[in-house]
């Protein structure tokens, strides 16, 4: 084999170890659970401070279109004011805190919630667990361990 054909090959095998290298680092960060991934996105560990009032949240009345087109839709914003101190205490593992939001009460201040399945799965369960008399600190581990991602959308839409 001559020089230059060892030449050819070393940098051949160099080029495909790198590739090799590139394409392993980049997809490790996809095979990790979404969780562990971004960690626990933000929430307000307690209630407002006394006097402090919370963002307006929107109301039934204010969605339409998109918005509105299931009953679980509108009926989360109801319940949603309901427990406007738990939500605040919650995160959502959308991760909509990469867009400014600081907690569950922000994605339903605007129309994101009505949107997002996780926002409204995780406003649901927290609903549902605020009736059962847990409070928002053990809400929150439930949402952390996940528990939110068994609510049914169609069925929870019958929540009072």
């Amino acid at each position: 084999m001559t020089r230059l054909a060892q030449n050819k090959l070393l940098y051949r095998s160099l080029t495909l170890f790198f590739i090799f290298l590139v394409t392993l680092t980049m997809s490790a960060q996809w095979a990790a659970p979404q969780q562990e991934e971004g960690g626990v996105p933000a929430y307000n560990a307690g209630p407002p401070a006394k006097g402090t009032k919370l963002p307006a949240l929107l109301t039934k009345a204010d969605l339409w279109g998109a918005d509105a087109q299931n009953p679980y839709q509108t009926h989360a914003y109801e319940l949603a004011a309901k427990i406007p101190t738990v939500l605040h205490q919650q995160p959502c593992y959308c991760y909509c805190d990469r867009m400014g939001h600081n907690s569950l009460h922000s994605c339903f201040e605007n129309t994101h919630g009505a949107q997002c399945s996780t926002c409204l799965k995780e406003l649901y369960y927290s609903y549902q667990q605020h009736q059962k008399g847990k409070t928002a600190t053990q809400i929150r581990a439930g949402i952390i361990k996940g528990e939110w991602k068994q609510i049914d959308l169609i069925q929870a839409e019958t929540m009072n």
